[in-house]
Protein backbone atom coordinates (compact mmCIF):
# COMPACT_ATOMS: atom_id res chain seq x y z
CA UNK A 1 0.00 0.00 0.00
CA UNK A 2 1.42 3.36 -1.07
CA UNK A 3 1.20 6.51 0.98
CA UNK A 4 -1.33 7.81 -1.55
CA UNK A 5 -3.70 4.95 -0.69
CA UNK A 6 -2.70 4.50 2.94
CA UNK A 7 -3.42 8.03 4.14
CA UNK A 8 -7.04 8.18 2.88
CA UNK A 9 -7.61 4.70 4.26
CA UNK A 10 -6.24 5.77 7.63
CA UNK A 11 -8.37 8.90 7.55
CA UNK A 12 -11.47 6.85 6.87
CA UNK A 13 -10.58 4.46 9.68
CA UNK A 14 -10.07 7.34 12.10
CA UNK A 15 -13.39 8.87 11.07
CA UNK A 16 -15.23 5.59 11.56
CA UNK A 17 -13.56 5.02 14.92
CA UNK A 18 -14.38 8.54 16.08
CA UNK A 19 -18.00 8.18 15.00
CA UNK A 20 -18.31 4.79 16.65
CA UNK A 21 -16.98 6.23 19.89
CA UNK A 22 -19.51 9.06 20.07
CA UNK A 23 -21.17 9.05 23.47
CA UNK A 24 -24.13 6.65 23.36
CA UNK A 25 -27.49 7.96 24.41
CA UNK A 26 -28.39 7.45 28.05
CA UNK A 27 -31.34 5.37 29.08
CA UNK A 28 -32.64 1.87 28.38
CA UNK A 29 -33.85 2.29 24.80
CA UNK A 30 -31.72 1.82 21.69
CA UNK A 31 -32.64 4.76 19.49
CA UNK A 32 -32.29 5.07 15.74
CA UNK A 33 -33.52 7.47 13.07
CA UNK A 34 -34.92 7.78 9.56
CA UNK A 35 -33.84 10.27 6.94
CA UNK A 36 -36.98 12.35 7.39
CA UNK A 37 -35.82 13.51 10.82
CA UNK A 38 -33.21 15.66 9.09
CA UNK A 39 -35.69 17.70 7.07
CA UNK A 40 -36.41 17.63 3.38
CA UNK A 41 -33.27 18.28 1.30
CA UNK A 42 -31.29 19.91 4.10
CA UNK A 43 -28.62 17.21 4.53
CA UNK A 44 -27.28 14.63 2.12
CA UNK A 45 -27.05 11.08 3.43
CA UNK A 46 -23.40 11.32 4.46
CA UNK A 47 -24.16 14.48 6.43
CA UNK A 48 -27.09 12.69 8.06
CA UNK A 49 -24.78 9.84 9.08
CA UNK A 50 -22.23 12.26 10.48
CA UNK A 51 -24.81 14.10 12.57
CA UNK A 52 -26.48 10.87 13.70
CA UNK A 53 -23.14 9.53 14.89
CA UNK A 54 -22.48 12.76 16.81
CA UNK A 55 -25.89 12.43 18.47
CA UNK A 56 -25.13 8.90 19.64
CA UNK A 57 -27.87 7.01 17.81
CA UNK A 58 -27.44 3.37 16.84
CA UNK A 59 -28.34 3.47 13.17
CA UNK A 60 -30.84 4.18 10.39
CA UNK A 61 -34.12 2.54 9.43
CA UNK A 62 -35.22 2.01 5.83
CA UNK A 63 -31.82 2.08 4.16
CA UNK A 64 -30.75 -0.48 1.59
CA UNK A 65 -27.38 -2.04 0.68
CA UNK A 66 -26.31 0.98 -1.39
CA UNK A 67 -26.13 2.95 1.87
CA UNK A 68 -24.40 0.35 4.03
CA UNK A 69 -20.82 1.53 3.34
CA UNK A 70 -21.59 5.04 4.63
CA UNK A 71 -23.39 3.66 7.65
CA UNK A 72 -20.39 1.51 8.48
CA UNK A 73 -18.02 4.41 7.96
CA UNK A 74 -19.81 6.36 10.67
CA UNK A 75 -20.21 3.46 13.09
CA UNK A 76 -23.93 2.97 12.39
CA UNK A 77 -25.98 -0.08 11.45
CA UNK A 78 -29.02 -0.57 9.19
CA UNK A 79 -31.67 -1.15 11.85
CA UNK A 80 -34.53 -1.91 9.41
CA UNK A 81 -33.74 -3.02 5.86
CA UNK A 82 -36.38 -2.75 3.08
CA UNK A 83 -37.66 -6.24 2.37
CA UNK A 84 -39.04 -6.16 -1.16
CA UNK A 85 -42.74 -5.47 -0.54
CA UNK A 86 -44.57 -2.15 -0.86
CA UNK A 87 -47.51 -0.49 0.85
CA UNK A 88 -49.95 -1.14 -2.03
CA UNK A 89 -48.43 -4.44 -3.19
CA UNK A 90 -47.51 -6.67 -0.30
CA UNK A 91 -47.67 -10.08 1.26
CA UNK A 92 -51.48 -10.27 1.30
CA UNK A 93 -51.42 -10.98 -2.46
CA UNK A 94 -50.47 -14.58 -3.29
CA UNK A 95 -49.66 -13.61 -6.88
CA UNK A 96 -46.77 -11.48 -5.60
CA UNK A 97 -45.28 -14.03 -3.21
CA UNK A 98 -42.57 -15.42 -5.50
CA UNK A 99 -41.11 -12.01 -6.29
CA UNK A 100 -41.33 -10.72 -2.73
CA UNK A 101 -39.74 -13.87 -1.35
CA UNK A 102 -36.78 -13.54 -3.73
CA UNK A 103 -36.23 -9.91 -2.80
CA UNK A 104 -36.72 -10.59 0.90
CA UNK A 105 -34.13 -13.37 0.91
CA UNK A 106 -31.69 -10.94 -0.71
CA UNK A 107 -32.56 -8.31 1.91
CA UNK A 108 -32.04 -10.81 4.74
CA UNK A 109 -28.62 -11.73 3.35
CA UNK A 110 -27.70 -8.06 3.04
CA UNK A 111 -28.82 -7.35 6.60
CA UNK A 112 -26.71 -10.23 7.92
CA UNK A 113 -23.64 -8.99 6.06
CA UNK A 114 -24.08 -5.46 7.46
CA UNK A 115 -24.89 -6.46 11.03
CA UNK A 116 -28.51 -5.33 10.74
CA UNK A 117 -31.16 -7.08 12.86
CA UNK A 118 -34.38 -6.47 10.93
CA UNK A 119 -36.12 -6.57 7.54
CA UNK A 120 -39.46 -4.87 6.94
CA UNK A 121 -42.55 -6.44 5.37
CA UNK A 122 -45.68 -4.64 4.20
CA UNK A 123 -49.12 -6.21 3.99
CA UNK A 124 -50.34 -4.42 0.89
CA UNK A 125 -53.69 -2.79 0.20
CA UNK A 126 -56.93 -4.73 0.61
CA UNK A 127 -58.07 -4.38 -3.02
CA UNK A 128 -61.39 -5.93 -2.08
CA UNK A 129 -60.00 -8.71 0.12
CA UNK A 130 -61.65 -9.52 3.42
CA UNK A 131 -59.64 -9.38 6.62
CA UNK A 132 -59.55 -13.18 6.73
CA UNK A 133 -58.30 -13.52 3.17
CA UNK A 134 -55.59 -10.94 3.75
CA UNK A 135 -54.49 -12.66 6.95
CA UNK A 136 -54.50 -16.13 5.38
CA UNK A 137 -52.47 -14.99 2.37
CA UNK A 138 -49.95 -13.21 4.61
CA UNK A 139 -49.55 -16.32 6.76
CA UNK A 140 -48.86 -18.38 3.63
CA UNK A 141 -46.08 -15.96 2.69
CA UNK A 142 -44.44 -15.83 6.11
CA UNK A 143 -44.55 -19.60 6.42
CA UNK A 144 -42.50 -19.72 3.20
CA UNK A 145 -39.81 -17.36 4.48
CA UNK A 146 -39.73 -17.82 8.25
CA UNK A 147 -37.28 -20.72 8.24
CA UNK A 148 -34.77 -18.68 6.26
CA UNK A 149 -35.12 -15.73 8.64
CA UNK A 150 -34.72 -18.04 11.64
CA UNK A 151 -31.59 -19.64 10.17
CA UNK A 152 -30.07 -16.22 9.46
CA UNK A 153 -31.07 -14.66 12.79
CA UNK A 154 -33.01 -11.81 11.16
CA UNK A 155 -36.44 -10.63 12.32
CA UNK A 156 -39.05 -9.84 9.66
CA UNK A 157 -41.29 -7.04 10.91
CA UNK A 158 -44.78 -6.58 9.44
CA UNK A 159 -45.59 -2.88 9.68
CA UNK A 160 -48.82 -1.51 11.11
CA UNK A 161 -50.00 1.59 9.19
CA UNK A 162 -53.09 3.77 9.40
CA UNK A 163 -55.69 3.61 6.64
CA UNK A 164 -57.54 6.70 7.87
CA UNK A 165 -55.11 9.51 7.02
CA UNK A 166 -52.00 8.33 5.19
CA UNK A 167 -52.55 4.95 3.55
CA UNK A 168 -56.16 4.36 2.50
CA UNK A 169 -57.04 0.67 1.96
CA UNK A 170 -53.92 -0.68 3.70
CA UNK A 171 -54.73 -4.11 5.12
CA UNK A 172 -52.61 -4.32 8.29
CA UNK A 173 -54.18 -1.24 9.87
CA UNK A 174 -55.05 -2.56 13.34
CA UNK A 175 -52.92 -4.28 15.93
CA UNK A 176 -55.25 -7.27 16.17
CA UNK A 177 -54.80 -7.97 12.43
CA UNK A 178 -51.02 -8.08 12.65
CA UNK A 179 -51.08 -10.06 15.88
CA UNK A 180 -53.33 -12.67 14.27
CA UNK A 181 -50.83 -13.10 11.45
CA UNK A 182 -47.96 -13.48 13.91
CA UNK A 183 -49.86 -15.96 16.06
CA UNK A 184 -50.63 -18.20 13.10
CA UNK A 185 -47.06 -18.05 11.77
CA UNK A 186 -45.71 -18.63 15.29
CA UNK A 187 -42.07 -17.78 14.62
CA UNK A 188 -39.69 -15.83 16.89
CA UNK A 189 -38.46 -14.10 13.73
CA UNK A 190 -41.80 -12.83 12.42
CA UNK A 191 -43.06 -9.90 14.46
CA UNK A 192 -44.72 -6.50 14.15
CA UNK A 193 -43.31 -3.09 13.48
CA UNK A 194 -45.53 -1.13 15.84
CA UNK A 195 -45.73 2.40 14.46
CA UNK A 196 -47.02 4.45 17.38
CA UNK A 197 -48.13 7.37 15.20
CA UNK A 198 -50.19 5.14 12.94
CA UNK A 199 -51.80 3.16 15.74
CA UNK A 200 -52.65 6.32 17.67
CA UNK A 201 -54.71 7.37 14.65
CA UNK A 202 -56.44 4.01 14.29
CA UNK A 203 -56.82 2.89 17.90
CA UNK A 204 -55.37 5.11 20.59
CA UNK A 205 -54.86 3.37 23.95
CA UNK A 206 -51.22 2.98 22.94
CA UNK A 207 -49.59 1.88 26.20
CA UNK A 208 -52.20 -0.75 27.02
CA UNK A 209 -52.05 -2.10 23.46
CA UNK A 210 -48.27 -2.37 23.58
CA UNK A 211 -48.37 -4.12 26.94
CA UNK A 212 -51.05 -6.57 25.85
CA UNK A 213 -49.27 -7.47 22.60
CA UNK A 214 -45.64 -6.99 23.56
CA UNK A 215 -44.74 -10.60 22.71
CA UNK A 216 -45.46 -9.92 19.05
CA UNK A 217 -43.67 -6.55 18.69
CA UNK A 218 -40.19 -6.49 17.21
CA UNK A 219 -39.63 -2.81 16.45
CA UNK A 220 -41.14 0.66 17.00
CA UNK A 221 -41.56 3.82 14.94
CA UNK A 222 -42.44 7.18 16.44
CA UNK A 223 -43.90 10.54 15.38
CA UNK A 224 -46.20 13.13 16.87
CA UNK A 225 -49.92 13.18 16.09
CA UNK A 226 -51.52 15.11 14.54
CA UNK A 227 -49.15 16.05 11.74
CA UNK A 228 -46.35 13.48 12.07
CA UNK A 229 -44.03 16.15 13.41
CA UNK A 230 -42.11 16.62 16.68
CA UNK A 231 -43.24 14.79 19.81
CA UNK A 232 -43.67 17.98 21.82
CA UNK A 233 -46.54 19.73 23.60
CA UNK A 234 -48.29 20.57 20.31
CA UNK A 235 -49.43 16.96 19.84
CA UNK A 236 -51.67 14.58 21.75
CA UNK A 237 -49.42 11.79 23.03
CA UNK A 238 -47.26 11.67 26.15
CA UNK A 239 -44.23 10.10 24.51
CA UNK A 240 -42.20 10.23 27.71
CA UNK A 241 -44.77 7.96 29.31
CA UNK A 242 -44.90 5.69 26.25
CA UNK A 243 -41.11 5.39 26.19
CA UNK A 244 -41.00 4.54 29.88
CA UNK A 245 -43.72 1.90 29.44
CA UNK A 246 -41.76 0.26 26.61
CA UNK A 247 -38.52 0.30 28.59
CA UNK A 248 -40.27 -1.10 31.68
CA UNK A 249 -41.33 -4.12 29.61
CA UNK A 250 -37.66 -4.97 29.16
CA UNK A 251 -37.67 -4.18 25.46
CA UNK A 252 -34.35 -5.09 23.84
CA UNK A 253 -35.03 -4.05 20.25
CA UNK A 254 -34.78 -0.68 18.53
CA UNK A 255 -37.01 2.36 18.42
CA UNK A 256 -36.74 4.54 15.32
CA UNK A 257 -37.90 8.12 15.02
CA UNK A 258 -39.82 8.78 11.80
CA UNK A 259 -41.13 12.34 11.85
CA UNK A 260 -40.77 15.52 9.79
CA UNK A 261 -39.38 18.41 11.86
CA UNK A 262 -41.04 21.80 11.77
CA UNK A 263 -38.10 23.49 13.48
CA UNK A 264 -34.34 23.18 13.10
CA UNK A 265 -33.76 19.46 12.40
CA UNK A 266 -30.74 18.95 14.65
CA UNK A 267 -32.20 20.88 17.58
CA UNK A 268 -35.42 18.94 17.16
CA UNK A 269 -33.66 15.58 16.96
CA UNK A 270 -31.59 16.24 20.07
CA UNK A 271 -34.77 17.09 21.98
CA UNK A 272 -36.46 13.93 20.70
CA UNK A 273 -33.56 11.69 21.66
CA UNK A 274 -33.46 13.29 25.10
CA UNK A 275 -37.19 12.66 25.52
CA UNK A 276 -36.63 8.92 25.05
CA UNK A 277 -33.77 8.65 27.55
CA UNK A 278 -35.75 6.75 30.16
Amino acid sequence: MTRRTFVPALTGLTLATTAAQAAPRKGRLKQCVTGGCFGRGKFNFEEQCREAAKLGVVGFDLRGPQDFPLLKQYGLIPTMVPGGSTIPDGVNDKALHDGIEKRMREAIDAAVAAGGPNVIALAGNRKGRSDEEGIANSVIFFNRIKGYAEDKGITINLELLNSKVNHPDYNCDHTWWGVEVCKRVNSPKVKLLFDIYHMQIMEGDVIRTIRDNFKWIGHFHTAGNPGRHEMDDTQEMNYRGIAKAIADLGYQGYIAHEYSPLGDPLTSLEATLKLFEV
